[in-house]
């Protein structure tokens, strides 16, 4: 009785454990499945406008299959410095700042798209952006780490023609150095997403603005799903 019962148990244990490593290997199998689209806002103001506009369109990109997942890295507040034209420096004269904190995101696996966000200053991009682009030459080496990733662009501007396909062009011709997939948007925004910020800081009452990042979102997930294949 008590020999019988020793063997049950053991093979109950047996088959439990082979139960858990199968869930387990399952868990890692639909984790590794997953596709990451990433959404930077490199506006100076946390939280307003293009950080928005960013949201909003990650959120458009994770509708678009369940196997999106979105991270939007919002760079207002943060301290990124310049490149000192070395691709793997820690910045301007080596300096240690908040970008560090941002690269082990734009190096995971499950990376499958990105967007860009820039406020129009003066019909160019900010200079928070322009640092933030400057130092992702450090993905340049020792091979071209952001290779063929889909990668699109959205800006928002004080008036409706105030320079946002500027920043737009701007962006997307960085990102040619990477030899990125670049991904406009849809009708009427083909460029990518542009956005008016003419309520106060609400730019969802820009419905125009807001389907144009929408639309910049599900183009983007769509290319991650083709590029990851």
């Amino acid at each position: 009785m008590t020999t019988e019962m020793t063997r049950r148990a053991l093979l109950a244990s047996a088959t439990l454990g082979m139960a858990s490593a199968a869930a387990a290997q399952d868990a890692a199998t639909k984790e590794a499945d997953k596709i990451l689209v990433v959404g930077v806002s490199c506006s100076p103001r946390k939280g307003k406008t293009t950080a928005t506009a960013m949201a909003a369109a990650l959120d458009a990109a994770k509708a678009v299959n369940p196997r999106i997942t979105t991270e939007l890295i919002d760079l207002g507040g943060m301290t990124i410095a310049g490149s000192d034209g070395s691709s793997s420096s820690g910045g301007a004269a080596g300096v240690q700042d908040d970008f560090n904190k941002i690269v082990p995101l734009l190096q995971s696996p499950t990376l499958g798209g990105m967007m860009i966000g820039s406020p129009s200053y003066f019909r160019s991009m900010s200079s928070l952006c322009k640092a933030f682009l400057e130092r992702l030459a450090i993905l340049r080496e020792p091979k071209l780490q952001l290779a063929d990733l889909p990668v699109g662009a959205l800006s928002v501007g004080s008036y409706r023609n105030g320079g946002q396909e500027l920043v737009i062009e701007q962006i997307l011709t960085v990102m040619l150095c990477h030899e990125a997939m670049l991904v406009g948007g849809k009708p009427k925004a083909h460029q990518g997403a542009t956005l008016w910020n003419a309520y106060k800081d609400d730019i969802t009452q820009d419905e125009f603005g807001m389907e144009s990042a929408k639309n910049l979102g599900i183009r983007v997930a769509e290319a991650a799903l083709k590029y990851k294949g």
